[in-house]
């Protein structure tokens, strides 16, 4: 199997868009940043993605963030973020980390994959501990987190907050 953690670029094409429209808006909390619906719109889109991961034209309240896409044999599985620092509003619900595997790639592991490589981005960005957050109720997240050494720290409304030391 052949497994690579890719950087958006404005080089992104049609295997991407592809996942996001699969995908939709999201669920359980995870929402999408692109076009799900135009080709053109989502290329459209990348720019100015690219330049908020480098804390280029912020919305006021947002920090950097990095979006990835896991590949597992030139194939994109999963799409994630990696906010570079934690807002408030953030540390409560959001996190360093969010993600969310294709539905037809669901259940083979990859979750726990991405989360593994995205914990690895984060280091290389210097970031020593990682917040994730997820619904109480989503067991399948939690394993995942649990499984990448996250220790539960609280519960608080329905949401779980883990830190991972990196």
């Amino acid at each position: 199997m052949k497994i690579k953690l890719k950087e958006l670029s404005v080089d992104d094409g049609l295997d991407v868009f592809e996942m996001i429209k699969e995908i939709g808006l999201g669920e359980n909390g995870f929402t999408t940043n692109f076009p799900e619906h135009n080709f053109e719109e989502f290329k459209g889109s990348l720019s100015g993605l690219v330049e908020k991961s480098k804390g280029i034209n912020l919305p006021e309240g947002y920090v950097p963030q990095t979006i990835y896409w896991l590949y597992v044999d030139d194939k994109p599985v999963a799409y994630g973020k990696l906010r570079h620092e934690l807002t408030e509003k953030l540390m409560e619900y959001g996190g360093h980390v969010g993600y969310i595997v294709r539905p037809s790639e669901r259940g083979k592991g990859f979750g726990k994959l991405f989360l593994y490589e995205l914990i690895k981005a984060a280091k290389a960005k210097g970031i020593d501990k990682l917040l994730i957050t997820c619904d109480e109720d989503n067991v399948r997240s939690r394993k995942v987190i649990e499984r990448n050494n996250g220790k539960l720290n609280t519960v608080n409304n329905g949401i779980c907050r883990y830190w991972i030391e990196i």
